[in-house]
């Protein structure tokens, strides 16, 4: 029987005008499916014209230029839509959907949801919730003590991925792809016998746990900073009361 890590899955990546969820938006975005290991991935792509500036920091990230998505972008809304019902479908069908750092892109997703067509992630996956997968959560629990960061170039390199362009969206997308596999084989003992429905709901636990961690060490080092637990997508922020 082939296990999870060898069958099929998905990957989605966004690039974006900044870090914040909240208030960034999305610029380009990919979904990434493939069938199984080895199998030609088929590649879906957004470029979006968020209808606000783009930093010049951005730019130097993903090389979009707010001229060029302008000029070549599509509107938000209907792009949203069009997202949100593909991951849907990757849902409905029981294929895993591997995100990197899944609060931040799929947060995001959520927030434009709820910008462009007063709706959220939730209510799309209403009838088949997503099973995510996210490599930066697996490596750091399954390889806790490894020291280094793990950005997704960082994995890429220790798990000995190709990752050709760098914060070109689709590529992430296989990059990050290739990497749960890789992962996947090399705790094959601790994961084979767990279904990514099983591994999708112990990623929250270890997600919060990670997190904790993350602020310790912020309040070691007298950095005043909240580390959010919440995986796979952040709770919306409430509006403050008047």
């Amino acid at each position: 029987m082939t296990c999870w890590y060898e069958g099929p899955l998905a990957a989605f990546d966004t690039e974006t005008t900044g870090v914040d969820v909240e208030s960034d938006r999305i610029v380009s975005a990919a979904l990434v499916v493939q069938d199984a290991t080895g199998t030609r991935p088929r590649v879906t792509r957004w470029l979006v014209n968020p209808g606000v500036p783009v930093p010049s920091s951005a730019t130097a990230v993903h090389g979009l230029t707010e001229e060029h998505l302008q000029r070549n972008g599509r509107w938000p809304a209907p792009v949203m839509h069009e997202i949100a019902q593909l991951l849907a479908e990757q849902a409905a069908v029981g294929r895993p959907l591997v995100v990197m750092n899944a609060p931040f892109d799929l947060t995001l997703l959520d927030r434009e949801l709820r910008r462009h067509r007063a709706s959220s992630l939730d209510d799309r996956l209403e009838q088949s919730p997503l099973r995510v997968l996210d490599p930066r959560v697996l490596d750091k629990h399954l390889d806790r003590y490894r020291k280094g960061r793990r950005t997704l170039t960082d994995l890429c390199a220790h798990y000995e991925v190709t990752l050709a362009e760098a914060h070109d969206a689709a590529a992430d997308a296989l990059a990050a792809l290739e990497v749960v596999r890789a992962v996947g084989r090399r705790f094959s003992a601790r994961l084979e016998r767990l279904s990514p429905g099983e591994l999708h709901a112990l990623q929250t636990g270890w997600h919060a746990a990670q997190a904790r961690g993350l602020q310790a060490w912020f309040a070691r080092s007298g950095q005043e900073e909240t580390v959010d637990q919440s995986w796979p997508v952040r709770p919306p922020v409430l509006p403050a009361a008047a």
